[in-house]
């Protein structure tokens, strides 16, 4: 059984350790500011959604991680479900999320969980690669 609930002070040094690019600071940020998900089972931590708001407004899901032993499981759809119930009780009318045009699996599974395709834009210096942006409705 899957069970999701914001990250809390005691899930930084895990969460530190599973995203790792984002930085002891960034992490720490994101857990007081609850843009962290975690996922457990049987009470261990099992994967995390990390988002933020684009623009001030619009929940982005940066980054959603499941463990390879947990993955291909549900836990990522809980994870994402958990964090879309959340986004619509806040008020919430749209999501939004990107990834890579190289990386058809996450693509595939925001199309699967609502998402379109919305644009794509190239960063120079950061990636070789574009991003594409998916955005859901859920007003």
């Amino acid at each position: 059984m899957v069970e999701v609930a914001r990250a809390g002070r005691a899930d930084i040094d895990w969460l530190v350790r599973a995203d790792a690019s984002a930085g002891e600071a960034w992490v720490s940020r994101c857990v007081a500011l609850g843009e962290y998900l975690v996922a457990r089972e049987a009470g261990e931590i099992v994967g995390f959604l990390r988002f933020s708001r684009f623009w001030g407004r619009v929940p982005y899901m940066e980054m959603i991680r499941v463990l390879p032993g947990h993955r291909r499981s549900g836990v990522g759809t809980a994870l994402f479900l958990a964090w879309e119930d959340a986004m619509r009780g806040d008020g919430a009318r749209l999501l939004m999320t990107s990834s890579e045009c190289d990386e058809s699996r996450p693509q595939d599974w925001h199309r699967r969980n609502g998402f379109s395709e919305t644009g794509a834009i190239e960063l120079p210096g950061l990636q070789w690669v574009p991003e594409v942006f998916f955005i859901k409705r859920i007003a």
